[in-house]
């Protein structure tokens, strides 16, 4: 219990969503390892080191332009349709991509192509999958428990990142394709776990502007309010320039040399420490501070990248994967609780579309980035440029963005005013 509200997994609508989201999550990870691991070992069967990199490059590239292209959109849809409704298609699209690449890789008919159409088809499912699962969670919670709700939600995204790898690499180790069939089997339990959750409540949605009109009313709310711009920007620059997930397989095969089964402990090393960063908040969340503490935890961030970047020992790598990824965790906890409770329940879909643009820029356009510019100055300068970049972001973030530093709660502030004057 929290105080007199009850705790989110007490609740059987978001115990289902959890279930949802962990195993989807599972499912996802686990084939996006796979994908880039086939793409990068086909591309090197004709190619050389940089050219096969520049392949990397382009599966993020394919997965962010659904994204980008369909942002306006997507938003509309989770503001106005059933959230919950939005969610399963999506994940019905998942499980038709992953019974794809498992029937391909069974006949050993994969190729570069295949993968890339695959990429296209999972950027328009998380296109509209990221919105609707964002701006359904707290319709499932009181508000009071609401960062509770966030850090529980991001236990299941980070639980899934550590098996979700290892499920992929071990499982392509035995069988290739039982990575992408254990996919399918997953993304199904979800589709499962989503059919469980009853009608939520919604605010009154304005039916009367035009959906062009509503579209950019989302924007023009992300513009106004300063603080919400400055935690959705920050992230967008600082993992756009610092991620380097893109880069594993060529860590895993070229430079530390540790094969499918490395790559997977490679994958889940970040996660494993956002995990337990998420567990912690979930039981003891963050009352004060939050502001200055998330650009410090993005400075972190940048350092670990860097570290890992210049490491040819795996165990230090990945203890720098794994404190990246803590730190990652902590600054996402904090922007993720003061986007939710800064924004009004009838724009939350369309904020979470612009905010999902972003956190796409920063993974998979990063993917992008970092392919491509490893492709041309090589693969670790890619990866130790990039940590640089994200803390010379954070030192811009602070001066541009005082709002930030100045939130000591995730209160807004008409809610830290009605506080001071009840007491």
């Amino acid at each position: 219990m929290t105080g007199a509200h009850p705790h989110p997994l007490s609740i059987p609508n978001f115990r289902a969503y959890w279930a949802a989201r962990l195993s989807s999550t599972l499912a996802q990870y686990g084939m996006i390892l796979i994908i880039g691991w086939q793409t990068y070992n086909i591309a090197r069967e004709t190619m050389g080191p940089s050219a096969s990199a520049a392949q990397l490059g382009f599966i993020g590239l394919l997965q962010f332009l659904p994204l980008f292209l369909l942002t306006p959109a997507v938003g509309w849809v989770a503001d106005h349709m059933d959230r919950r409704n939005v969610a399963r298609a999506t994940v019905a699209l998942q499980i038709l991509c992953a019974g794809t690449l498992a029937a391909f890789t069974w006949a050993d008919a994969m190729s570069l192509p295949v993968l890339f159409s695959v990429a296209v088809l999972l950027g328009v499912a998380r296109a509209f999958n990221g919105p609707a699962l964002s701006a359904l969670a707290p319709n499932l919670v009181p508000k009071e428990v609401l960062p509770n709700a966030i850090a529980l939600s991001s236990i299941a995204w980070q639980a899934g990142m550590i098996v979700g790898p290892a499920i992929g690499g071990y499982a392509y180790a035995w069988m290739p394709p039982a990575a992408y069939v254990a996919s399918t089997l997953l993304f199904v339990f979800a589709l499962i776990a989503l059919s469980f959750i009853g009608p939520v409540p919604r605010s009154p949605i304005d039916r009367n502007r035009h959906p062009v009109r509503q579209i950019i009313d989302g924007v023009h709310y992300v513009w106004r309010n300063k603080l919400v711009l400055g935690a959705i920007t920050l992230d967008l620059f600082a993992v756009l320039l610092a991620g380097a997930t893109a880069l594993l397989p060529i860590y895993a095969r070229d430079i530390l040399q540790v094969g499918a089964t490395g790559l997977s402990q490679l994958a889940a090393a970040p996660a494993s420490g956002a995990a337990l960063t998420a567990l912690y908040f979930s039981f003891k969340p963050l009352k004060t501070g939050v502001g200055p503490k998330m650009f410090g935890a993005v400075v972190v961030f940048g350092l670990a990248t860097i570290v890992f970047g210049f490491s040819k020992w795996m165990p230090l790598s990945l203890v720098a994967l794994f404190i990246a990824g803590a730190a990652d965790m902590f600054s996402v906890y904090i922007r993720q609780s003061l986007i939710q409770l800064h924004t009004p329940d009838d724009k939350r879909g369309r904020v979470a579309a612009v905010s999902l643009l972003t956190i796409s820029a920063s993974n998979e356009l990063g993917e992008a980035e970092s392919g491509f510019l490893a492709a041309l100055i090589g693969p670790v300068a890619a990866v130790v440029v990039g940590g640089a970049g994200a803390i010379i972001v954070t030192l811009l973030w602070s001066r541009w963005f005082p709002e930030i530093r100045r939130a000591r709660t995730f209160d807004p502030p008409e809610a830290v005013l009605q506080k001071e004057v009840r007491t």
